[in-house]
């Protein structure tokens, strides 16, 4: 992937960690530029959400303390991504990104 390429998707990549508003407007402005570094953390960011709503709802029905610790997983997760969006590399994040990128492949 060309350097053009990476800057003129980094604005919307790093939108798109700014909770699931951000997100909303990465996907929606990303639909007909379908640029890849900012599809890859959109998909990176929508897996992301998942986590937090499965943390949320592990603490409400299951276990307290375990969904805090998923909460604080996802929280580290959401670091890691934005930190790597913002240096302009795509980097997934660590045991589920590759999931993410499978999973949600059909977002471009």
């Amino acid at each position: 992937m060309t350097d053009q390429i990476i800057q003129e998707g980094r604005t919307m990549a790093i939108v798109a960690y700014f909770t699931f508003v951000g997100l909303i407007i990465a996907i929606v402005l990303n639909i007909d530029k379908k640029n890849p570094f900012t599809s890859f953390h959109i998909r990176q960011m929508l897996g992301l959400v998942i986590m937090l709503l499965v943390s949320n709802i592990t603490e409400e029905y299951l276990s307290s303390w375990l969904g805090t610790i998923f909460w604080a997983i996802t929280f580290v997760s959401w670091l890691f991504g934005l930190v790597y969006a913002i240096k302009s590399e795509m980097k997934p994040i660590p045991v589920i990104g590759e999931k993410f990128q499978e999973w949600f492949r059909n977002i471009n």
